[in-house]
């Protein structure tokens, strides 16, 4: 079929099912802590289940396997698919530390001395078992980005856009990875929160890159599958993916000029989320014309998963330019955001179902999964955006949130009830996944 790349059988159809088993896993254990984390911070429901206690825990966890470990997994799904089946050692052994370190991870607030630490991007517990597992994750993820960098090169050059947005979607994670390693020899020790936050502050807004350039990848895979390669020829949208990522050519030049963990440091990454997304617009309005072109196509769960993607991408990033001040529309803005991308990379686990030898998605439950998933998580962030607009504060729960007016308790009754409906409609995913990926299907 036009526009969609061809999956070779051996390593790459191998690597992708393991990598997405890992994915799977993790938003499994993810939607778990999630149910926590919702009842914590519902009117009424946190008055009869005192949770404040857990919440900490659960968040950081939470938000480790569902952003970190599932984003990371299901772009190996995507490296692998794309790329050639050379360096089949490598893959593997990338693989398989990331999953002892997933397993590790999970366990580790069950152990003693877990103290959470809530920064952004990767918050972490002082724990040794999570640190171990931390460490571990990352020496998986770098020969992971390593053996993407060096197999998924576009054998046609700019012919083959999505080879060449899933390099470039490596590119990102490559230097994302440099960012963490070089953050964490550099920056001197402080004050942990504010250590952390530092620590991670580079290469976490790197990742942005990653996930966006890797979620239109998803878009326009899902939209040649479904019958609409993009409108644009190959050579234009390669061109496309190039120009998204040429702020990535600012990350070094950070680093290299102004040190790490510094305060100009901090500012120029915030500045370079500000001034760098933009060059992303001309791939987002393609993302839009190529879902404009699927009106026609009959329902289909990639498609939901497209309509809902986009929904919930475009609503971040407006709410992005909203934020004014430490409150929950921080959250909101990039729960929309991060939601757009695991849409996205849904929508395209249904395409590749059949694609690795499972069984495809089926049913009416796999055609509505993404709209109920996308629809609590399009109340959940507007339930965070619009308590944002009261002063309701970010990452506390309980009592702390003060929530002594009737819009501060409309807004987060919303989130609650919309994170509610969202955790079903993940659950949803899971049970479509594992359906599926239980059942064989010739290749």
């Amino acid at each position: 079929m036009p526009g969609r790349p061809t999956i070779a059988d051996g390593t790459p159809v191998r690597l992708a099912r393991a990598w997405l088993w890992l994915g799977v896993m993790a938003l499994i254990g993810s939607g778990l802590l999630a149910v926590l984390l919702v009842l914590s911070r519902t009117p009424g429901v946190q008055d009869i289940f005192p949770l404040k206690d857990l919440f900490r825990a659960a968040l950081v966890v939470h938000v480790d396997l569902s952003v970190a470990v599932w984003f990371m997994a299901f772009a190996a799904v995507i490296w692998s698919a794309i790329g050639c089946a050379g360096l089949a050692g490598l893959g593997w052994t990338g693989f398989g530390l990331a999953a002892l370190a997933t397993a590790l991870m999970s366990v580790s607030p069950f152990f003693p001395a877990a103290d959470p630490v809530l920064n952004n991007y990767i918050p972490v517990l002082r724990q040794p078992l999570f640190f171990a597992a931390l460490w571990m994750f990352a020496a998986g993820l770098s020969l992971t980005v390593l053996r993407a960098l060096l197999t998924t090169w576009p054998a046609r050059g700019l012919a083959e856009p999505l080879r060449l947005g899933a390099l470039l979607g490596a590119v990102a994670g490559g230097l994302a990875l440099l960012a963490f390693f070089w953050s964490w020899s550099m920056v001197p020790w402080i004050e942990e929160t504010n250590y952390y936050e530092v620590l991670f502050w580079g290469g976490g807004h790197t990742l942005q890159f990653q996930h966006a350039l890797l979620m239109v990848v998803a878009w326009l895979w899902i939209a040649a599958q479904l019958g609409r390669p993009s409108p644009a020829s190959p050579r234009a949208v390669s061109v496309l993916f190039l120009v998204a990522a040429v702020p990535l050519l600012a990350v070094p030049a950070i680093y290299l000029l102004v040190p790490a963990g510094s305060l100009p440091h901090m500012e120029l990454f915030a500045k370079l989320m500000l001034w760098g997304h933009p060059y992303m617009g001309p791939l987002i309005l393609l993302g839009a014309l190529s879902l404009w072109s699927l009106r026609g196509v009959p329902a289909d769960p990639a498609k939901s998963a497209y309509v809902a993607s986009f929904t919930l991408f475009a609503l971040g990033g407006v709410l992005g330019y909203l934020i004014h001040g430490v409150n929950v529309v921080i959250p909101a803005h990039y729960h929309g955001s991060t939601v757009g991308v695991t849409l996205a990379f849904m929508g395209l686990a249904y395409v590749l179902l059949p694609e690795l030898g499972f069984a495809p998605a089926a049913g009416r439950m796999a055609v509505w999964q993404p709209y109920v998933y996308g629809f609590g998580q399009l109340v959940h962030v507007l339930g965070l955006a619009w308590s944002g607009g009261y002063g309701v504060q970010r990452k506390v729960a309980g009592a702390d949130q003060l929530l002594t007016t009737l819009p501060q308790k409309i807004g987060m009754g919303m989130m609650g009830l919309g994170g509610l409906i969202a955790v079903i409609g993940g659950l949803l995913f899971v049970v479509v996944c594992l359906r599926a990926m239980t059942r064989r299907a010739p290749r």
